[in-house]
């Protein structure tokens, strides 16, 4: 688990994100008043949502555990709509590992 940059991570496009989502294997995302985590663990990608923490102080998930970033991008696990569906009105941060 890491802690977010201050910096807004600038992608200019869905492409851009996913590649560097794929580089670094974790990402923090804004949307609205949520932070989720994006990452992958444990052979899977899931997102994970900050607000909560579970008893080994971890972000609780929030998304179903996937074996593909692809697959994670295009799951529909935020009201419906998928990180590709919201990327525009997201903001998303580096995660960096203490």
């Amino acid at each position: 688990m890491g802690v977010q940059a201050e910096e807004v991570l600038e992608v200019g496009s869905f492409d851009e994100f996913a590649n560097y989502l794929r580089a670094n294997t974790r990402v923090f995302m804004e949307l609205g008043d949520k932070t989720y985590y994006l990452t992958h663990t444990d052979g899977y990608w899931r997102a994970q949502d900050c607000s909560e923490l579970n008893d080994k102080g971890h972000f609780v998930d929030c998304s179903e555990l996937v074996p593909t970033l692809n697959e994670l991008l295009g799951l529909a696990w935020l009201d419906g709509k998928s990180v590709e569906d919201v990327f525009a009105d997201a903001k998303f941060y580096k995660s960096i590992q203490e």
